[in-house]
């Protein structure tokens, strides 16, 4: 059995565990023995054990989410539409809302923040990327770390939500994706800006110089700079 099927048969067995456990040793080991896979194999497929889990859970997460964008039909809609559809099918692809509250606790711990930021960084990214981004400038961060925020509100004010249908939660989303489009329209008016224009061409224009990433980094540091 391949490593990425130990980690996906552990994984559907440590989620009844996890609301009693949360992404913990405890709910590790006992997916190990209701699969009946070895430590050693587990550990393997998990160096890092139930933290893998969760990682493993979010990308599901994300699979599911994109599966969804494929298939629906979104030739019609504006394009700040398309981005809230998109973050709606991200939450909608869960099936047990306590799994994400573990997650967010295990990753609001200080040695696991960075495993959260990167989670909620490649979800957005997917969404941009699927959404037809072609962005290859300093704007691709830009639009993905906007976005990465708007998505971290959302699933915080997702989880508390027990309004019928989320009704709250996707009114709340809404009203984010509007903020978003506000500082989208202040950049293109600066770009139009004559003051603007000159520091991008000055002091600024270092940005001009960040490009966003391309195939693995050498220096295992995201996006590149051009001369």
């Amino acid at each position: 059995m391949a490593d990425q099927d130990i980690k996906q048969t552990l994984l559907d067995a440590a989620k009844p565990h996890v609301p009693f456990d949360g992404w913990s040793e405890a709910t590790f080991r006992a997916a190990q023995k209701d699969a009946s896979i070895s430590p050693g194999l587990a550990t393997a497929a998990c160096p890092r054990g139930a933290v893998d889990l969760a990682m493993a859970f979010h990308e599901e997460g994300d699979e599911a989410m994109l599966a969804l964008l494929k298939e629906a039909d979104l030739s019609q809609m504006r394009f700040r539409d398309k981005v809230t559809a998109a973050v709606r099918y991200r939450l909608e692809a869960v099936d047990d809302k306590e799994l994400v509250r573990r997650g967010v606790t295990l990753f609001a711990l200080p040695h696991y923040a960075f495993e959260g930021a990167q989670a909620i960084w490649t979800t957005c990214d997917h969404i941009w990327t699927a959404l037809g981004d072609r962005s290859d400038d300093v704007n691709w961060y830009t639009k993905r770390a906007t976005l990465s925020g708007v998505y971290s509100a959302t699933v915080l004010y997702w989880l508390g939500d027990e309004s019928e249908g989320h009704e709250k939660t996707w009114a709340f989303l809404d009203r984010r994706i509007e903020d978003v489009m506000q500082f989208e329209k202040v950049k293109a008016k600066a770009r139009d800006n004559k003051l603007i224009d000159g520091l991008m061409k000055g002091p600024l224009s270092f940005l001009n110089r960040i490009k966003a990433p391309s195939g693995t980094s050498p220096t295992g540091m995201p996006g590149r700079w051009s001369r």
